[in-house]
């Protein structure tokens, strides 16, 4: 019995997510693109490990967190959605989004994703934070490395955020509800 073949992005989809990487190293699909990063570097981690602190200690509402939760996000053009895997997952803990949550999970509920930059910055930048935008996840919070800068994407509109806020390290960022809180960089050098 012959079989019709499979569409070329159920091919890449089904590739995808029968890839085994290393331990420590984690893949992604944007856009079209498998994309494999190794384990971060301990400033990564630092510096992510000071969110959690902050959010955990500002926020008004009690948040959920996850590192490197898998999300489904909407693609740009044709073929499968994408698989993105940000730095931090919050959402608002009374809704319990990570309790049944597959390894893949729609953002529906997601409040804030986190990026820091390490290899391939220009990804956190632009492919991804388009992902989180069509995915209407409410904000983005890049922490950007290479330009020693913070900023906040809010208010998902189509492919873009319509509003970003950029301050250098060292000054704070106001994060809106449901967090609701300043962001203090200082400690992100």
């Amino acid at each position: 019995m012959a079989h019709e073949p499979l569409p070329q992005g159920e091919v890449l989809l089904e590739g995808f997510l029968a890839l085994e990487t290393p331990e420590g190293f984690r893949a992604e699909l944007i856009e079209g693109e498998i994309v494999v990063t190794p384990p971060p570097a301990g400033v990564h981690e630092s510096t992510i490990s000071r969110i959690i602190r902050q959010v955990g200690r500002g926020a008004a509402e009690e948040m959920d967190v996850s590192g490197n939760k898998g999300l489904r996000v909407p693609r740009g053009g044709l073929g499968p959605k994408n698989h993105v895997t940000p730095d931090l997952t919050f959402a608002i803990a009374e809704r319990a989004l990570f309790d049944d949550a597959e390894s893949w999970m729609d953002c529906d509920g997601v409040a804030m994703v986190v990026g820091v930059t390490s290899d391939g910055p220009d990804r956190d930048r632009g492919p991804k934070r388009h992902c989180y935008a069509r995915g209407a996840i409410p904000l983005y919070l890049l922490v950007d490395r290479e330009n020693s800068s913070v900023t906040l994407f809010s208010e998902p509109e189509g492919d873009d955020y319509r509003q970003m806020c950029t301050v250098p390290y060292g000054k704070d960022l106001e994060l809106p509800a449901p967090f609701a809180f300043t962001l203090r960089t200082a400690t992100f050098v």
